[in-house]
């Protein structure tokens, strides 16, 4: 892998994000021969030139700018190239998928998409409701992302996209990144390659092939504890075991063809196996995300 979009924060405020960041300045500091910091695209060449990977870092949720939409610029700074407006829950900014109603994008968020616009920090609207991400896509100045979802006519889920919203999200320039997250898999951890692959290519057919990556969603060796911060943070006392579980709070086994970071070329395969050709199938692995760094990382032109 040439590079990673890792999460740096669920639920924490600014002051423990900069504690998440500072943890992997040790980390850089400590492998500087596996990993990197990625900020541009084009630390992306350096990492496959130098054998390494390149990390670039996205919040799954916007707790980190709190209530100051100043923040916006710093944690841009310190190296968030991904935020998510809402994480299933409703946010001062957007709604999310997990809330019975959907205002949409409130006038807090309408402003923090401008900022984000301006200083190149991608919207992402993953665990967002339906509304608040076709707001943010004819809002925002700049595409947007759906950084880790399925569609949901493949597999009916909370967090999986219906057709109008990924037309809204592409049709604007913006990306989807198909989720291995076994609960928004069809039959779920037995799902097989086939189907998963299948599913990429009607996308492709439907929205474009350009407008296509993989966001694998993949939690390999984290503990049970990890799992439920990433659930229930400090907004509940209540223990969320996740969509589709009621009996485990943690990460559900993964399919037997993608159990870990080394299974990737298993989906390049499946692909191929689709009829893409190697052109095709490079864009989804990796090609249309370099492209979507390189426009949308820096600050705005417009």
């Amino acid at each position: 892998m040439d590079a990673v979009h890792v999460t740096i924060s669920y639920h924490e405020n600014f002051r423990e994000t900069v504690l998440n960041f500072e943890a992997w300045n040790r980390w850089f500091e400590q492998y500087p021969n596996l990993i990197m910091k990625g900020l541009w695209a084009e630390d992306v060449d350096r990492a496959r030139a130098t054998d390494r990977t390149a990390i670039f870092f996205g919040f799954q949720n916007p707790s980190p700018i709190e209530d100051d939409i100043g923040l916006v610029e710093i944690v841009h700074s310190l190296g968030a190239r991904f935020m998510q407006l809402s994480y299933n829950n409703q946010s001062l900014l957007a709604t999310g998928c997990y809330e019975t109603e959907d205002p949409g994008i409130t006038r807090m968020g309408r402003q923090v998409i401008k900022e984000m616009n301006r200083v190149g920090l991608v919207v992402d609207m993953s665990h967002s409701a339906d509304r608040s991400t076709i707001e943010a896509a004819e809002i925002s100045q700049r595409p947007i992302a759906i950084t880790h979802a399925n569609t949901y006519d493949w597999q009916p889920a909370l967090r999986n996209k219906r057709h109008d919203v990924i037309k809204a999200v592409t049709a604007a320039g913006g990306m989807l990144g198909f989720s291995l997250y076994p609960y928004h898999l069809r039959d779920k951890t037995d799902c097989t390659l086939q189907s998963f692959c299948e599913m990429i290519a009607h996308a492709a057919d439907l929205y474009g092939l350009e407008h296509l990556g993989i966001g694998s969603d993949l939690c390999q060796d984290q503990p049970d504890s990890i799992v439920e911060w990433m659930r229930i943070g400090r907004w509940s006392k209540e223990i969320d075991y996740g969509e589709g579980s009621s009996s485990s709070p943690g990460f559900p086994p993964m399919p037997c063809w993608f159990e870990s970071n080394r299974d990737f070329r298993n989906i390049s395969k499946g692909l191929h196996a689709t009829g893409m050709s190697e052109t095709e199938v490079n864009c989804i692995m990796g090609d249309n995300w370099y492209r979507f760094y390189r426009d949308n990382f820096v600050p705005f032109a417009g």
